[in-house]
């Protein structure tokens, strides 16, 4: 399969403001990656503005879990936005640290919590896609495939890694790093490929992202130990 028939070809058949709408979100998903590697709190606007575009493309594109995540990504911007504006002296930048063996917990329930809701959700889509009725349908995860799994399992990744970025720990960026890879190939195959090639981008932004924040750690705990 070529570049054509991975990238383009599935375009050939979406609405112009469909296509408008992807390259929009992308751009400041992209921004909003940006900044938060730069630990400035521009992180937020610029992603709630990708977020609730993402929230109506990939309902039309049947991802209900990553629709979720995306929902919960604007949800957490708003508290991200609170939470990082009163811990920034300047308004603007804020200091991150590790993640405690609390927050490690926490982060494990949440991650298992997360695959038994977006699955409840997945056994529902066929009610949900029958505009709530169940005339003529049939519950369960019979109409799952391997991208639906996967959408899944990186929802629940996710969750994490908003929770711990607006919490300020480092190691969102790993779980940044996890998802962002899978989500390059279910990209693909759902015929976004405008966002998988966003994925891809993000996969990398997110290595520099975890290597700022650790060697920024580093160096304000080594001024403090002067």
């Amino acid at each position: 399969m070529n570049f054509y028939d991975l990238f383009l070809k599935p375009y050939a058949t979406y609405e112009t403001y469909q296509i408008v709408l992807e390259v929009i979100a992308t751009i400041f998903g992209l921004l909003s990656v940006f900044f938060s590697i730069k630990k400035n709190i521009w992180v937020y606007p610029t992603g709630i503005v990708s977020t609730v575009l993402y929230v109506y493309i990939l309902y039309k594109f049947g991802l209900l879990g990553d629709m979720m995540i995306n929902f919960y990504y604007t949800v957490m911007s708003i508290y991200g936005w609170f939470l990082w504006s009163k811990s920034s002296e300047d308004n603007i930048h804020v200091e991150v640290s590790w993640a405690t063996r609390k927050e490690w917990i926490f982060s494990g329930l949440l991650f298992f919590i997360s695959i038994f809701l977006v699955t409840l959700v997945y056994y529902y889509k066929p009610f949900i896609d029958n505009h709530f009725s169940m005339e003529n349908v049939q519950l369960g995860l019979y109409h799952l495939d391997w991208a639906n799994w996967l959408d899944v399992f990186v929802t629940a990744i996710f969750l994490v890694g908003m929770w711990l970025m607006a919490k300020r720990k480092i190691e969102n960026w790993i779980f940044w790093i996890v998802g962002d890879i899978i989500c390059v190939p279910m990209m693909i195959y759902k015929g976004l490929g405008i966002t998988s090639i966003q994925y891809f981008v993000f996969t990398a932004m997110a290595v520099i992202g975890y290597l700022e924040w650790k060697k920024g750690h580093r160096l304000q705990h080594s001024d403090d130990a002067i």
